[in-house]
């Protein structure tokens, strides 16, 4: 496997199905003396893939409002 000129590496596809790693994915690398390690870093709520979403309604509507109008009551 070759790197790139800008220091990146292809993750061959079993090894990502493997650990599950995504586009997007976070991962570490870890130093043992001669030999590197790659890990997945789980994510936690606080990073998660919604996390961004999180409080981003500005809907001044009760929940059952909103339901309303999803299921098209009057």
């Amino acid at each position: 496997m070759k790197v790139t000129v800008k220091g990146q590496v292809t993750i061959p596809l079993p090894i990502r199905e493997k650990l599950g790693i995504t586009p997007n994915s976070e991962v570490d690398f870890v130093e043992e003396g001669e030999r590197v390690y790659i890990r997945k870093i789980l994510s936690s709520p606080s990073t998660g893939r919604f996390h961004r979403f999180r409080g981003a309604a500005t809907v001044k509507m009760t929940t059952q409002e909103i339901l309303s109008l999803t299921r098209g009551e009057a």
